[in-house]
């Protein structure tokens, strides 16, 4: 099942007045963004415009896949606590917009996450566009394609009117307006997080021990020649696996099925008494013809394929390979079952490079291009819980003081 962020803001320059809605449709695994949408509606109010907002992108992500998961988050704690049920809806207007929303995906493939205004950006520019283009007497069009908006995006919202009247909207306003009068919003997850989840499913991600291509920085994915540890790697193997004992937390082991990865995973269920799970979803990245090349040399024989490559997480190594976007799907699906058959437990993941930080970067909702600046060394150690909201902490990453 494919998972959709949807991120929707709307605004009125009166309250009423001149109003718009903006909405933005994200793919969870890979941050891309899906689709757009906005609009000018006329004279409404701002609630009005976040209500339009909303049914506006859960529209646009249901054209994309009607049997996807969604997320929704907007800025609008009216919205999403009305939404998530714990507000009553009372203004006449509002309860035919909410019954709208709910008509679009069943109620058990949808959340409501609030976010502050800040983190809203992309489609409170979307309600500011149609609304500019409203004061022009236009329509809103999107660009011929997304990633042709260029400086647009870089553009700051102009101020609107956020004042809202009436009991629960008031309601509204004063816990926004507190929200954003606090430098750090409270945090959903990790040291903030509500006793009554219960304890969260905490990956352990392990990366391998080095092979003899490691120190050479080759190419190594799932469709190579499946080297197995060296004599380094596997001292390596044995330092982390005492450093889990001592921790005494893991209660189980899941590994590709990559021999690196087995055999890393074999040295620390040694020491913990523990049996190895072998999960396919946590193979390597293949990287088609680039297998066991340097960066130079893929930038040498493939220039263009790499220049491709390296600007686009759709673009497939030479000959076939699996671009990361893919990868990001795969690990997606994998997270899910994992975190399924392992709930509220500490589990050791002994992966690979791309698919630890596939991990960590959905975990902290950092975009595509993040991958290139990770550095993840061999048998370092990772961690992420996940909460029973859907949210995720990093707790650990690239730690490898059991190696010194």
């Amino acid at each position: 099942m494919r998972e959709f962020i949807v991120e929707a803001d709307g605004g009125s320059r009166g309250n009423p007045g001149p109003a718009g809605y903006g909405a933005v449709v994200i793919d969870a695994a890979t941050g891309e963004t899906l689709a757009e949408r906005a609009e000018y509606i006329g004279i409404a109010t701002n609630n009005v415009a976040e209500y339009r907002g909303l049914v506006a992108g859960l529209r646009a992500a249901h054209e994309l896949d009607p049997a996807a998961r969604i997320r929704v988050r907007m800025d609008s704690k009216l919205v999403v606590e009305q939404l998530s049920g714990r507000w009553k809806i009372k203004h006449p207007d509002m309860k035919p917009l909410a019954a709208e929303a709910a008509r679009v995906f069943p109620s058990d493939r949808i959340t409501y996450e609030w976010m502050p205004r800040e983190q809203n950006k992309h489609a409170d520019r979307l309600a500011n566009e149609a609304m500019d283009a409203g004061k022009r007497g236009e329509q809103w069009s999107p660009p011929a394609t997304l990633e042709g908006r260029g400086e647009l995006r870089d553009q700051p919202p102009q101020p609107r009117t956020r004042t809202t009247p009436g009991g629960e909207a008031a309601k509204a306003h004063a816990d926004a307006r507190a929200a954003h009068n606090v430098a750090t919003p409270a945090p959903s997850t990790g040291w903030g997080a509500s006793p009554d989840m219960g304890a969260p499913t905490t990956f352990v991600l392990l990366r391998h021990g080095e092979t003899p291509l490691t120190p050479q920085k080759r190419f190594s994915g799932s469709g190579g020649t499946d080297p197995s540890l060296s004599d380094v790697g596997r001292e390596q193997a044995e330092r982390v696996a005492a450093a889990l004992a001592a921790r005494g937390t893991v209660q189980a082991i899941v590994a590709s099925p990559l021999t690196r990865t087995r055999q890393t995973a074999a040295a620390v269920a040694a020491r913990l008494g523990l049996d190895v799970a072998i999960e396919d979803g946590l193979r390597e990245t293949d990287f088609g013809a680039w297998e066991g090349l340097t960066f130079g040399e893929v930038q040498e024989r493939y220039p263009d394929d790499l220049k491709t490559w390296l600007a686009s997480p759709k673009a497939e190594p030479t000959g076939g390979g699996e671009s990361f976007a893919a990868t990001a799907r795969r690990i997606a699906t994998t997270r899910d079952k994992l975190i399924a058959s392992y709930a509220g437990r500490t589990v050791l993941l002994v992966s690979h490079v791309t698919p630890i930080k596939s991990l960590v970067r959905l975990a902290i909702g950092a975009p595509p291009e993040s991958l290139y600046r990770m550095e993840l060394s061999a048998a370092s150690l990772s961690a992420v819980a996940y909460y029973a909201d859907g949210n995720a902490s990093l707790r650990l990453f690239n730690d490898t003081s059991h190696l010194r």
